[in-house]
């Protein structure tokens, strides 16, 4: 996913609670910068603030960083010599996803599977009575009016 021109992440959307792995092409790359750090936070008040140091590639600077709860991922870029990539003071902001908790199994915690034998009979019947309903639908009109005749066998 590219956040802009030069900014790069390995996944297609940020997930709160997931690592996600940064590739730096911007000003500071371009400028042969020796370091590279990734200053960066979390939400509007830029919670639990952090600066890691990227590591230097043909590919640009990369890092890998832990994202955590908060509305957006906000950084911006410092080399060196002090001089910073923060889009203009605007920083780079990209909205977090929320984890799906639901799609979540804890390897701690075993299935339970009863609940899933519950999901299946609740199917299996779900199935039967769209059936019965439709056959209602399709032939109690044509017994009530007369017009349902069976197809004989021909010999």
């Amino acid at each position: 996913m590219e956040l802009s021109k030069n900014i790069f992440f390995n996944t297609d959307k940020l997930v709160e609670n997931s690592k996600v792995k940064i590739s730096y092409l911007g000003q500071l790359f371009q400028d042969a910068s020796q370091e590279v750090s990734i200053h960066y936070g979390f939400g509007m008040n830029w919670d639990n603030v952090n600066d890691i140091k990227m590591e230097k590639t043909d590919l640009g600077f990369q890092a890998e960083i832990q994202l955590l709860e908060g509305d957006t991922f906000n950084f911006c870029f410092r080399n060196e010599n002090n001089v910073w990539d923060n889009n203009n003071g605007q920083n780079y902001v990209f909205p977090l996803e929320k984890v799906q908790n639901e799609l979540i199994v804890l390897e701690d915690e075993p299935v339970a599977l009863g609940s899933a034998r519950k999901l299946r009979k609740s199917y299996l019947w779900s199935k039967k009575i769209r059936l019965a309903v439709y056959k209602i639908i399709t032939y109690l009109p044509k017994l009530i009016s007369g017009n349902y005749k069976r197809k004989l066998r021909e010999n």
